[in-house]
């Protein structure tokens, strides 16, 4: 008999042993090679910044935040060893005590100790092999694991570990679940937050936190009591701990500055340089032009231009109405906010109470509040674009309980909304002062855009290409094509002055009627807004006042295809520029970033600059991929070239230099004319910004579709667009003056902030001399009315000559002079 014990106990050792053999034969050679380990990428989304470094979006599938293991907090490690894998620091890789203990734990308890696998054959796991549960896969693990041990330091295993470990919520990793559930860095854990992010692992969805709270509290209890056993923690801290409640949510991402239009186009531009999977999963660092403070600006410029259009126009009350029983208490109101989000900072909430002159409201974040008769008073109703109702006496003109509604803190509001609040009724309630003061508000139909660019390079600075991303991911700085109307005018001037006129030409302003064979109207009359003509007008005054009649007297004679053509110049698609009369009133189309571009042409002395968004990307190990190389505006440059004395350091020369487009004299004379803009024509209400180096142009389109303005100094170009998605009238009054011009006079007054002055030095070869502002000729000593005016030193008019009046050159023929045209 024992014998026979003996003879099988043999036979079933080379049993045992031939299977290893075949096992280690078979499966041994197919093993990966482990040093891709040591140079593994780890799929890190995308991270895009400002150019002073302030975060403004993420991309990528998943959430994950490397660290090293010198960042990681002694706490966390030994939650995750004394949780996961006590002996990790002992065993070969696998552990075949802990295969056995947590069998006896799972038979014994029925709950789910130390798993069976060591952190070593969770991370053979997670980067070679599949997730199918099979013998022959187990044993590949095992083995897997074993080479592992041999190659890889522990320190080396563990920080692989710790970082792509999948915690549920699209987080890999402890930094990324410590972002997503709690929203904080690892070293700001608490011992309990510690212990729930360390008892995920085994199975990421039944131990969610945010899911599964309770399954995920008993869990939580586990790692703690593991802790206690190890005498990691004391007995206070773990009472603590587990008095600790479970509460969490899903963070986003801890953005720094709000600009998602920005973030989405660099995303579109490194998706399509890079390719989508090295894009969003290299962990690049990509960091742009953005100024955070001027984004803010604009951010804030824009939206309440918007807000304060949408007013004008009155209140189209509430979104909707909720039937709430008589009883009704937070819940409810909870209930009925569900799925709303905030727009554009302006949080929905819910009426609960209408009194005579306040009215109670709830909000999701802020709870029960009022709002006095001082953020009601104004909502008179909307009627249509050229009309409002009659004003509300009561709260009860306005809203009733259940209404959902819009809310904002007064010091959040615009400048034109507190004016009107501060005009509300005396006596009526404001609340105490020093209570918060809520408005009535309304998420603005209207859309609008700023683009902000230096004018040296191109650097886009600021934009916004609507009133809020969520609410349309449609860039309107990018995407909209709009007609700039009259925004577009001083591109005729500067075609005018290439071809010989002066700002002292003088083109009659008086009605004219053309015939339109095959047009929508046979019969085509151009109007000035307000329909007032003043006969023979300078350009200067006219470019100044916007006079429509002038602008298409000055096309038809310096010609439709010459101007068309010049407009390219400043980077217009030619396609895009109708060969009619109606160009000269701006019925081409164009984006808010082609019109700053052509802008930025007068602002840096006629030069084309390309406007660009990526100054830099990098590893996330810092190393440079690749960096912005814009053509860059160099006058000593080219005054080098020319043979002057001048020369130009080495160092400081760019290595590319922007065209030169327009000459220096026609960019200046052009700088004046629309300074005289500000100073007595359609902007003057920008002088309230008390400087002498601004520039610009208002822009509005046939029946005040579109709402431009267009300014800039010799450092920074700007353009705002106020208007509608759906082409369609703003309404009467509702120019570029008034919609428009608000928006770039506050986003400037951040951006010129501390700026020095800059304007235009005049070139050598102009002349400024005093004229008759009636004829535009040279004036006598003895004209009290002289004006000064400035030309090139061969277009000088004389005095008393009918010719010089004409103030143009000779490249245009006599017979196709102003006076002749009409």
């Amino acid at each position: 008999m024992l014998r026979w014990t003996f003879n099988l106990l043999l036979a079933a050792f080379l049993v045992a042993t031939a299977a290893a053999a075949i096992v280690v034969w078979y499966l041994v050679p197919g093993l990966p090679a482990v040093d891709a380990l040591r140079d593994m990428r780890l799929q890190v989304p995308m991270r895009v910044y400002t150019g002073d470094g302030v975060l403004i979006g993420e991309f990528g599938e998943k959430r994950r935040i490397p660290v090293s293991l010198t960042e990681v907090p002694d706490i966390v490690v030994k939650a995750f060893l004394d949780a996961e894998d006590d002996r990790f620091y002992e065993h070969p890789g696998v552990d075949w005590q802990g295969i056995i203990r947590a069998t006896a734990s799972e038979l014994r308890r029925g709950d789910r100790g130390q798993g069976g696998s060591t952190i070593t054959q969770q991370v053979a796991r997670a980067y070679f092999l599949s997730p199918e549960k099979t013998y022959i896969r187990k044993i590949r693990e095992m083995l897997l694991a074993l080479k592992i041990e041999k190659e890889l330091s522990k320190d080396e295993i563990l920080a692989l570990y710790l970082n792509t470990i999948f915690l549920g919520q699209r987080a890999y990793g402890i930094g990324a679940a410590a972002q997503v559930y709690y929203g904080k860095g690892l070293s700001e854990l608490t011992l309990a937050e510690v212990a729930t992010i360390a008892g995920i692992p085994p199975a990421p969805s039944a131990y969610n936190p945010v899911t599964s709270p309770k399954e995920a509290l008993r869990r939580r209890s586990y790692v703690l009591r593991r802790l206690l056993e190890k005498q990691h923690i004391s007995r206070e801290q773990y009472d603590l701990a587990m008095a600790e409640p479970i509460e969490t949510r899903v963070h986003g991402l801890r953005l720094e500055a709000e600009a998602p239009d920005i973030a989405e186009m660099v995303r579109q531009q490194m998706v399509e340089k890079y390719g989508e999977e090295t894009a969003m999963t290299s962990g690049y660092r990509v960091y742009t032009s953005v100024d955070s403070k001027l984004q803010a600006a604009a951010t804030r410029a824009l939206r309440g231009a918007l807000m304060e259009y949408d007013r004008r126009h009155g209140y189209r009350g509430p979104e909707r109405n909720v039937q709430l029983p008589p009883d009704s208490t937070a819940s409810h109101w909870q209930q009925a906010l569900q799925g709303i989000p905030a727009l554009g900072g302006l949080q929905p909430a819910i009426v609960t109470r209408v009194g005579e002159q306040t009215v109670g409201a709830y909000t999701a974040a802020h709870g029960t509040i009022e709002i006095g008769w001082r953020g009601l008073s104004w909502a008179a109703p909307y009627v249509d674009k050229d009309h409002r109702g009659r004003a509300p006496r009561t709260a009860a003109d306005i809203l009733k309980p259940g209404d959902v509604i819009r809310v904002q803190l007064e010091e959040t509001a615009s400048e034109g909304e507190a004016k009107d609040a501060a005009a509300a009724e005396k006596g009526a309630e404001a609340g105490r002062d020093d209570e918060p003061r809520w408005r009535l508000v309304q998420v603005p139909v209207v859309q609008g855009a700023l683009v902000s660019i230096s004018a040296s390079d191109g650097a886009i600075q600021a934009m916004v290409g609507g009133f809020d991303f969520q609410q349309s991911k449609f860039n309107r700085v990018t995407q909209a094509l709009r007609q700039p109307g009259s925004n577009f005018k001083p591109f005729l001037y500067s075609a005018a002055l290439d071809a010989g006129f002066t700002p002292a030409s003088l083109i009659n302003d008086a009605p004219v009627v053309f015939d339109t064979p095959g047009g929508v109207n046979p019969i085509w009359r151009p109007e000035n807004y307000g329909g007032e003509y003043n006969g023979p007008t300078r350009l200067r005054e006219a470019l100044s006042a916007s006079r429509n009649l002038v602008s298409i007297r000055l096309l038809s004679a310096v010609g439709i295809d010459y101007v068309a053509d010049y407009a390219r110049r400043f980077g217009f698609a030619n396609e895009r520029l109708p060969r009619d009369l109606s160009l000269a009133l701006g019925t081409g189309v164009a984006t808010p970033l082609e019109v700053v571009r052509g802008y930025s042409v007068f602002a840096n002395g006629g030069y084309l600059v390309d406007p660009y968004l990526i100054k830099r990307v990098e590893t996330i190990d810092g190393v440079l991929v690749m960096e912005a190389d814009p053509v860059r505006v160099c006058t000593e440059c080219e005054t080098a070239a020319s043979g002057s004395s001048l020369s130009v350091d080495p160092m400081m020369r760019p290595a590319r230099i922007a065209p030169r487009v327009i000459g220096a004299d026609n960019a200046w004379m052009m700088n004046s004319m629309m300074q005289d803009v500000i100073k007595a024509g359609t902007a003057r209400r920008a002088l309230a910004l008390k400087r002498k180096d601004l520039a610009g142009k208002t822009g509005t389109t046939n029946e005040q579709r579109d709402a431009w303005f267009s300014g800039f100094n010799a450092k920074v170009a700007t353009t705002v667009w106020v208007g509608f998605d759906q082409v369609q009238p703003l309404g009467r009054d509702e120019t570029g003056a008034r919609a428009a011009l608000p928006m770039w006079m506050k986003y400037m007054s951040v951006a010129l902030d501390g700026m020095e002055e800059a304007t235009m030095p005049q070139p050598q070869d102009l002349v400024t001399v005093r004229i008759d502002p009636a004829t535009g000729n040279l004036a006598r000593s003895s004209d009290a009315d002289a004006v000064y005016e400035t030309f090139r030193s061969n277009e000088i008019p004389l005095q008393d000559s009918d010719d010089a009046a004409l103030g143009h050159g000779a490249d245009v023929p006599a017979d196709q002079g102003p006076e002749q045209l009409f």
